[in-house]
């Protein structure tokens, strides 16, 4: 039996594809993480207000316990269990390949199509939810917001005949409490933005990262073609020197033949001789091209050498950028952290204010009755 749990939440979009997560120490190889095509579903939970991409391995289920983390029967594994944030990205890197990066599993998640057709669907659909959990997450920061601002408007609960006064000696802390947390906003605003740079900025070093590992890939094939190609290339040019020789011996002996004339062996000899004369001169033909090929081939991989080394360079410009924005939020939590004392200060203050407002009223009050008794005597 397993715990109640709370309502399922609703299926948006699924498809089938093989899965693959980044190796965590070299950040550069996959790792597969089935060993066939499974299905990869969009979920959306009522209750959080919240979009997730699931993908269960095995034959069995997947349900959810009170504090909605996965609960997985016998014989299953979570192969993806990916909340979605509005700063996600999904990138295709190929035609049937795409990958996406989840910065609180600290991990990139990569997913193999069996066509172009349901890549581009699962491209399109993540970018949807993506839009709606940003729509999400900011009507919940419009609704916190309205909810502190009625917490800090609402007026004192004292009696009726306490209510007047103390109205015009309290703006002037509520004010204070109203920059406080106006500049605590803008400043959890800035962390946002920056985090969001930052994580935006992991995605692009990842996608280069990737580039260069198919680029040292395609470096070592062309290398070992290229080193097949020059052991040919010799073969081939001691091959054409035998045939050279081999021509001008037979040349020199229908030169001969076409000398003595009819002293010599018969015409058809020498219609055999011409005819290997010219498939000679044919296979010649075709090894002076194929040579061209190779040299050709030899240039694409100088070509292909050029733009590794771009991609080294764009690599550590990616670093030093991801250094600098890890710099600006540090920066960033300091300043939060400054404003959040002193917006504890603050509070302090309006506390002690309201202390010595409670007390003045209460003198107020004790003169008014002392007053109204004179006026009754």
């Amino acid at each position: 039996m397993f715990p109640h749990h709370r309502e399922r939440e609703q299926p948006l979009f699924s498809t089938r594809a093989h899965v693959f997560q980044i190796d965590p120490t070299t950040k550069r190889n996959w790792i597969p993480a089935s060993k066939h095509a499974v299905t990869v579903s969009f979920f959306y939970d009522a209750n959080r207000n919240a979009y997730r991409i699931i993908s269960v391995g095995g034959t069995k289920r997947a349900v959810r316990d009170d504090a909605q983390r996965p609960t997985l029967m016998s014989g299953s594994t979570a192969i993806i269990n990916c909340s979605i944030t509005p700063s996600m990205t999904f990138t295709k890197t190929s035609q049937k390949f795409g990958q996406w990066a989840d910065s609180r599993a600290n991990t990139v998640y990569g997913l193999g199509f069996a066509t172009e057709q349901q890549l581009h669907q699962f491209s399109e659909k993540f970018k949807e939810v993506k839009d709606a959990a940003r729509l999400a997450r900011e009507k919940s920061q419009d609704k916190e917001l309205a909810n502190t601002a009625l917490t800090i408007a609402a007026p004192q609960d004292l009696s009726d005949e306490l209510q007047s006064p103390p109205v015009m000696c309290v703006n002037g802390p509520e004010d204070k409490l109203f920059r406080s947390q106006s500049a605590d906003i803008t400043l959890a605003s800035e962390k946002e933005r920056i985090k969001k740079m930052l994580s935006e900025g992991s995605i692009c070093e990842i996608n280069l990262e990737t580039e260069l590992f198919t680029l040292q890939d395609s470096n070592c094939k062309l290398v070992a073609a290229l080193h097949e190609a020059n052991a040919n290339v010799e073969q081939w040019k001691k091959q054409l020197a035998a045939y050279q020789g081999e021509t001008e011996r037979l040349r020199e002996q229908v030169a001969e033949l076409e000398v003595h004339g009819g002293q010599g062996p018969s015409d058809l000899l020498k219609d055999e001789l011409t005819q290997s004369l010219e498939e000679l001169e044919a296979l010649l033909k075709a090894k002076d091209e194929e040579i061209h090929i190779l040299q050709s081939k030899k240039r694409e991989y100088h070509e292909m050498e050029h733009e590794r080394d771009q991609a080294i360079l764009r690599l550590r410009e990616m670093e030093m950028r991801s250094s600098e924005l890890e710099r600006r939020i540090q920066n960033t939590e300091q300043n939060l952290s400054n404003s959040l004392e002193e917006r504890d200060r603050m509070d302090t203050e309006i506390q002690r204010a309201i202390e010595i407002l409670d007390i003045k009223i209460f003198d107020l009050n004790d003169l008014r009755q002392s007053l109204v008794k004179l006026l009754d005597k």
